[in-house]
């Protein structure tokens, strides 16, 4: 399969373009704690969808930086939302508490990865905008000061 350069960085295949600027895939997922979590509730907000596993390294780099994000931009609208691929939510838990992460945790599959082009490295992260639209999407540990000033600008946006 022909692979396309996204954003100048990342290597991708056309199934993982094709989300891009185009509305996010719908999903609702039970949390951790059993709430419902509706990526259309979010609608307005800027989202940071970060498909995650309790084994990867870079993304226990990550998380911390998405929930001192979400405290700090949360007020202006940013969302964030993590989607472990983990396969049993029982050694996620430890994680969540662990990293003290305070926004939505819910458990992925190969379903919800297909949905977004498929997500087979972690992390997989997917900004999406007030309108709903994937702006972003980034494999591999993001860079997060590139990271942090996209979800600035897109908070800018109304």
């Amino acid at each position: 399969m022909a692979s396309v350069l996204v954003a100048g960085l990342l290597r991708a295949t056309p199934a993982q373009v094709a989300v891009l600027h185009k509305q996010a895939p719908e999903f609702v997922r039970n949390d951790l704690s059993g709430k419902k979590v509706d990526l259309n509730a979010y609608r307005g907000k800027v989202v940071l969808l970060n498909f995650w596993a309790t084994w990867c390294g870079p993304c226990q780099v990550e998380l911390p930086h998405f929930a001192a994000w979400q405290k700090q931009y949360g007020p202006a609208g940013l969302q964030v939302i993590a989607v472990s691929m983990d396969d049993e939510s029982t050694s996620v838990r430890p994680v969540v508490r662990k990293l003290k992460l305070d926004f939505p945790v819910v458990m992925g599959d190969e379903k919800l990865g297909i949905l977004y082009g498929g997500v087979l490295g972690l992390p997989v992260t997917f900004l999406i905008g007030r309108d709903g639209k994937v702006n972003e999407r980034i494999e591999g540990g993001a860079d997060l000061k590139a990271l942090e000033s996209k979800i600035k600008q897109l908070l800018a946006q109304r």
